[in-house]
């Protein structure tokens, strides 16, 4: 299971920094929906990986447990980051609900 590299990541240049799209605010507030939408069925996916090969290893059908222990960190990995990212998403809101209009 190849780990894909950082610049493959959607929004990301190949400098590592943010393409000029995101930069001009073209896309709007959508793209962060998008973002959250993506990272989110891509954790959904990695879970059901890690589900299966969970499975597979207790059953005793698995050959390689490293892949059950890799699908599973990166299942454990990216709830931590998606979790992280909508703490800052909800702290951010409240912060802009507290201001004084």
């Amino acid at each position: 299971m190849p780990i894909p590299a950082i610049g493959a990541i959607s929004g990301i240049g190949a400098t590592g920094g943010v393409t000029a799209t995101q930069a001009t605010g073209a896309t709007g507030g959508a793209s962060f929906g998008n973002a959250l939408t993506g990272a989110i069925d891509n954790l959904q996916q990695l879970q059901g990986t890690s589900d299966k090969l969970a499975i597979q290893a207790v059953t005793g059908n698995l050959d390689d447990i490293h892949d059950a222990t890799i699908a599973s960190t990166r299942a454990q990995v990216t709830l931590e980051l998606v979790a992280g990212v909508r703490n800052k998403a909800v702290d951010a809101f409240n912060e802009i609900m507290r201001m004084q209009a």
